[in-house]
């Protein structure tokens, strides 16, 4: 099975790690090639695996008429040179021109939606633009890919998916060693990991640690464009000594096994893998309750969700698990069990495969020359039921 993987740019955020994962659990079972807008960090990691990968020097973020036009002329060509049975896009710009392309070309495509770039936090050119682009795009493929139930619905309101099947398959990551000890009585350290932007709002996080007076310290584990005014925020707040930036890093797992609570007061998300990572580390866990997180932590039992941008309620939730080893070390446990029996990088690998090879055995008529009246057809009965997970409702 000869798979070509589009993705906009190479830099260490959630869809470049979740495509890596791809690619490492599906080695040996596919025959993967890989085009980026740029080169970076993914495309270094893709090489490290002896994976081909490819610079489409056209395919950009933003919004560009002629740049577009210029990638869609890229990939045409490129899908051309390697023949491929299937493509897989993830983002939305590599969603939007990979499908037209894999249309042009008659190969059959799936996108996977991490978020959509009409989703609450995006600019109002994307959603201006993105509805009707992803209402278009879905007619060009064979199925959307969700990384959870609250970005499925979404679609659904936006009616992007009239024509394609729409399923959710929630990420899943690969198991480590590394082990929290949240229950430890010492002063908790709370970590984030996110990259430091408007979006991931650690300035709340900041805010709710300067109103405990119990001590505990927070890390954060990211890089980015508001780095410099969190800092001006830390010393604002007179939190020298409490809180430590320590930039992109490799040895997340480590750090999270060293920490005791784990943060995350985004403001919008998809299906944050970094709550996954918390949960495999055996972290209780509090989250804004935006987008599909919910669909990881569940209240209560695995941590706490408050609701987005309230401090106050955040402030609560991070000091009754500052306050309670106890607490700590029971959420903790629930939240690995749930990793272990919802989001293993196997679950996902497995579903993925299964829309893979549906999509090639329904031999899809890709061809815009079709008899007048023929039907477009999409994948039938595209549910998780059928490949040993959990048919949405």
């Amino acid at each position: 099975m000869r798979i070509l993987y589009l993705i906009t740019k190479a830099d260490l955020g959630g869809a470049q790690v979740h495509l890596l994962d791809l690619l490492k659990g599906l080695r040996g079972r596919i025959d993967a090639t890989v085009a980026t807008g740029e080169e970076g960090f993914f495309t270094h990691a893709v090489r490290e695996l002896g994976i081909d990968c490819r610079i489409a020097s056209h395919l950009v973020q933003p919004i560009s008429p002629v740049q577009d036009v210029r990638a869609l002329f890229q990939l045409v060509q490129l899908i051309r040179e390697l023949k491929p049975d299937l493509i897989h896009a993830h983002t939305s710009k590599a969603g939007a021109i990979g499908r037209f392309a894999a249309r042009i070309t008659r190969v059959p495509s799936v996108f996977t939606a991490h978020t959509w770039c009409f989703a609450e936090g995006t600019s109002w050119k994307w959603k201006v633009a993105g509805i009707p682009c992803e209402r278009l795009a879905a007619r060009f493929g064979s199925a959307i890919i969700d990384v959870s139930d609250a970005n499925r619905k979404l679609a659904e309101r936006n009616g992007i998916s009239n024509r394609a099947g729409l399923l959710t398959i929630h990420n899943g990551i690969t198991d480590v060693p590394d082990r929290a000890e949240p229950g430890f009585a010492g002063i908790p350290t709370i970590a984030m990991v996110a990259r430091c932007a408007p979006q991931k709002h650690q300035a709340l996080l900041l805010r709710a640690l300067a109103g405990i007076d119990s001590p505990a310290r927070a890390v954060f584990v990211g890089d980015g464009e508001t780095r410099p005014e969190l800092e001006a925020e830390v010393r604002r707040l007179n939190l020298r000594g409490r809180v430590e930036f320590l930039g992109e890093r490799r040895d997340v797992a480590q750090i999270l096994a060293g920490s005791h609570i784990f943060a995350l007061p985004t403001r919008w998300e998809g299906f944050p893998l970094s709550i996954l990572e918390a949960m495999r580390a055996g972290l209780p866990v509090v989250a804004s309750n935006v987008g599909g997180v919910a669909e990881a932590v569940i209240d209560a039992r695995t941590g706490f969700l408050a609701p987005c941008g309230d401090a106050v309620s955040f402030r609560a939730r991070l000091r009754e698990l500052i306050e309670s080893p106890a607490v700590r070390r029971q959420m903790g446990a629930a939240g690995r069990k749930r990793y272990e029996t919802e989001f293993t990088l196997e679950s996902m690998l497995r579903k993925t495969l299964a829309v893979y090879q549906q999509i090639l055995n329904c031999a899809l008529p890709h061809s815009p020359k079709r008899q007048r009246g023929e039907q477009e057809r999409t994948v039938p009965a595209l549910t998780l039921g059928a490949m040993g997970g959990q048919d949405e409702s």
